[in-house]
């Protein structure tokens, strides 16, 4: 009998892993199993070398698809330039370009891909690639109170390495003003509602859909709808407040809760009570020490240590203040005023701003418990999310669906991951350097013709990597890369065009008022002294769906300012032209519109071609509906549970075939490496750099001669390789990881 029959995990997920035998005969091979198991992690876990301990990941999962009966060999690791490229895109949300193309290559063969992964690591790109994975998980989104300050905290977050434990515990338990205090975005976002923060608490950091016992008992798993109850109970005395003269949002407690028992409707209301809060996930026992706990404390001591001695308390600086009150006093002479004034010097050290907003000890208890090393659940359903996030494919699918029925494909994998991910202080460029550096990670794909039986066994059993789409942003700063777009590709004034739009010009005016430019699809303006004047758009000539790909870039420094008027419409990226006809436009709008007859005219502007794109990583999100991130996957966040759709769409593909930032890609700028290639009658060197700094590999004989085919067909080099460009970029090649 397979294995996988023998060993029956019956026990409620979060409850116990234990397994227990299915037939007679069978616990003897489940103990044999257990013990390899128990070897494997307990010699990794004394293992602190993340290089080492992700040998020991392959290790341990290597020994379970053996108990499994994984029953094909797996696959050759990718070569350099393909886990460069991968690599790259996974930490810093981007391929890299030619320049770190050379660094890569220029190193040691057998120290490049420690080294990438270092270098990605400590790169400032990382927080802003993983940002975005945080504001999936927290579903935080720009357009609502307090998530444009949210973001910009979690990112500050990454970037200084603040442990997983620690921030979720700060989101769960903090009460303030929104901006002023970032972390209570995450109550704002679901309104302070204790139902709804109790299905996201138990859905985003345990992995468990609680929420479907709000109404009745679970379903399909053991939660009950007093478990539920006893969950939101914790979230009972928070309030979102909201000042009726200010519009100051905040967050506070309330001495009554909302949370009552039974249920209403279930009996009269004055039979209902508070509901007592209660954690209903099972932990483990307060007398068993573990080794990955006990190597947990001490990286909490270590971390104490190298932070230096905390400060005084605000108790002890009242004291201090008191006495040294008392002591002036008895001195002669010394004038009272004098005292007030030190005293009031020395409470300036006292934090009072959680004083302004009642504190929640209910909130602070259940972070505390959510985030404990005790609680499995926490630190697996996040392992299991970084690892669908980069091998492609969870060990517990969905990944927010930890439940008795759905039992993870490789639990001592998951279980080593977590132990380890705990015991290093939930350091998550930890977790993710033991991940990337694993044999499972850098594993090549099926080939495309393979059996569909035989590539689903060789990528169930972590043996092959599923083939990843880049994520929306990736594909989209990827593309931005590619062309050399994030700096301008001509010089100033050497790509002017001249373009021809439509407007509507006033002829008859109805009264002597000067006109104005309006909010209409086409601009009504007065034509006087032979003159057309028309709200300048320095794109105009763009196919629809162009202004698809603008964006407003997020400044995270002034969103953690402590303002509350940070506008985030402020920081929308504009070019030098569309800053002068934002000027214009705004100089037009403070005169009055008039009524009168108007006709229809062909006006010509001249405007420098030159673009320059932004990170879609400081992008505000979600973008809007039908914005090329959006259309890429990019979920709107209301919903919670939300997912990336991977699936490819015509509109995608259309996007890329006609939409503006494929186009500008393409164009070979006079500033690019590209050009002056070109013009020295280079050709081969320039289509080895374009495949190089599109698809990070050497071209082929065969593509080569592609290539020069394409140049006979073209009027110019220019062209020829321009095109070649925008072939590359529209292939499945370019926008799946290798």
């Amino acid at each position: 009998m397979p294995i996988h029959y023998m060993v029956n995990y019956k026990a409620p997920i979060g409850r116990s892993l234990a397994p227990t035998a299915a037939s007679r005969g069978d616990m003897a091979v489940s103990r044999y199993l257990l013990a390899i198991f128990s070897v494997a992690a307990l010699l990794a876990s004394l293992l602190a070398d993340p290089v080492v301990a992700a040998d020991s990941v392959d290790s341990v999962l290597q020994a379970e698809n053996v108990a499994l009966s994984a029953g094909h060999a797996p696959l050759a690791v990718v070569d350099d330039l393909a886990f460069l490229r991968r690599a790259s895109v996974d930490l810093s949300g981007r391929i890299p370009d030619s320049t770190q193309v050379d660094e890569f290559l220029s190193w040691p063969t057998s120290q490049r891909r420690v080294k990438l992964i270092d270098q990605l690591l400590a790169g400032e790109r990382f927080a802003d690639r993983w940002t975005v994975f945080f504001s999936d998980l927290l579903r935080l989104r720009s357009n609502v109170t307090g998530g444009s300050a949210l973001t910009a905290y979690v990112h500050q977050a990454i970037q200084q390495d603040m442990p997983y434990n620690q921030l979720v515990r700060r989101l769960i338990a903090t009460n303030g003003k929104a901006n002023n205090t970032p972390e209570v975005g995450f109550v704002l976002g679901d309104n302070a509602d204790p139902y709804a923060l109790a299905s996201v608490t138990a859905q985003v950091f345990m992995g468990v859909r609680i929420g479907c016992a709000q109404c009745h008992d679970h379903p399909f798993d053991v939660w009950t709808r007093k478990d539920f109850y006893g969950m939101a109970a914790y979230f009972g005395k928070t309030r979102r407040v909201e000042s009726t003269l200010t519009r100051v949002v905040y967050t506070t407690e309330s001495n009554q809760t909302t949370v009552l028992w039974p249920p209403e409707g279930e009996t009269e209301d004055v039979d209902r009570k508070p509901m007592r809060p209660r954690f209903p996930f099972e932990m483990i026992a307060a007398g068993k020490q573990l080794a990955f706990i006990e190597r947990f404390q001490q990286a909490v001591v270590a971390r104490q240590q190298q932070r230096g001695p905390a400060g005084p308390s605000v108790e002890d600086l009242l004291a201090a203040t008191a006495e040294k009150a008392r002591q002036r006093t008895r001195a002669a002479g010394t004038p009272e005023l004098d005292v007030a004034t030190e005293a009031k010097s020395t409470l300036r050290q006292i934090d009072v701003k959680g004083s302004l907003y009642r504190h929640s000890a209910l909130r602070d208890q259940l972070g505390e418990l959510v985030t404990s090393p005790r609680n499995r659940l926490f630190a697996q359903s996040f392992v299991n999310r970084v690892w669908k996030e980069l091998v492609g494919r969870g060990f517990v699918e969905p990944v927010d669906d930890f439940r008795t029925d759905n039992q993870p494909s490789h639990p001592r994998t998951l279980d080593y991951l977590a132990e380890e991910f705990v015991a290093h202080g939930y350091q998550f460029r930890h977790l993710v350097r033991m991940i990337v550096s694993s044999q499972a990670y850098q594993r090549s794909h099926v080939a495309a013709d393979a059996d569909d039986l035989v590539r689903e066994e060789l990528e169930s059993a972590f043996w092959a990597t599923t083939p990843r789409r880049m994520m929306s942003e990736s594909l989209y700063d990827s593309i931005v890369v590619a062309g050399h777009l994030f700096d301008y590709k001509y010089p100033d004034g050497q790509n002017k065009r001249v373009v021809t739009e439509t407007v509507r010009v006033l002829v008859e005016p109805a009264s002597p008022k000067v006109a104005a430019v309006t909010d209409g699809p086409l601009n009504e303006q007065p034509l006087g002294e032979q003159e057309v004047e028309t709200e300048m758009r320095p794109e105009t000539v763009a196919p629809a769906g162009y202004a698809l790909e603008d964006a407003i870039e997020l400044d995270f420094k002034a969103l953690l300012s402590k303002r509350d008027d940070v506008d985030i419409e402020r920081m929308r990226v504009m070019s030098k032209e569309e800053l002068e006809a934002r000027r214009m436009m705004m100089a037009e709008r403070a005169k009055r519109p008039v009524s009168g007859k108007y006709e229809t005219r062909l006006v010509k502007r001249e405007y420098d071609d030159n673009p320059k794109f932004s990170s879609a990583f400081r992008m505000a999100s979600p973008a809007p509906a039908g914005h090329f991130l959006r259309v890429f996957g990019q979920t709107a966040r209301n919903e919670l549970g939300e997912q990336r759709d991977p699936d490819p769409t015509m509109r995608q593909a259309l996007m890329m075939l006609n939409g503006r930032l494929a186009h500008e890609a393409s164009r070979v700028g006079s500033l690019e490496p590209l050009h002056a290639l070109i013009a020295q009658g280079k050709f081969e060197q320039a289509v080895e750099l374009a495949y190089l700094e599109i698809l990070t590999r050497k071209v082929t004989a065969e593509e080569m001669a592609d290539a020069k085919e394409l140049l006979q067909a073209a009027a110019t080099p220019f062209q020829a390789i321009g095109d070649l460009r925008w072939v590359l970029l529209n292939c499945n090649e370019f926008r799946f990881l290798p």
